[in-house]
């Protein structure tokens, strides 16, 4: 007998996103939640795009993640 498989994506950081907001307001609200640090602003999203299984939900925040690894990249 196969046991069911546990969730294992576990978001400690609650930021407010939602795929129905403007670009802007969603990225804002990411990096507020992660106290302007955009590595872990983007391992948060990215996180996200992997275990979503809204097709929708999944490329916004995979969009995110790319927009906020480039910006820590500038940054360094």
């Amino acid at each position: 007998m196969v046991d069911q498989p546990s969730k294992w994506a576990r978001f400690v950081t609650q930021t407010g996103w939602r795929k129905n907001m403007p670009t802007e307001q969603r990225r804002r609200l990411v990096l507020k939640a992660h106290k302007g640090d955009y590595l872990s602003s983007g391992r948060a999203m990215q996180q996200l795009a992997n275990v979503s299984q809204d097709k929708r939900t999944a490329e916004l925040a995979g969009r995110d993640a790319r927009w906020f690894f480039r910006e820590h990249k500038k940054r360094k």
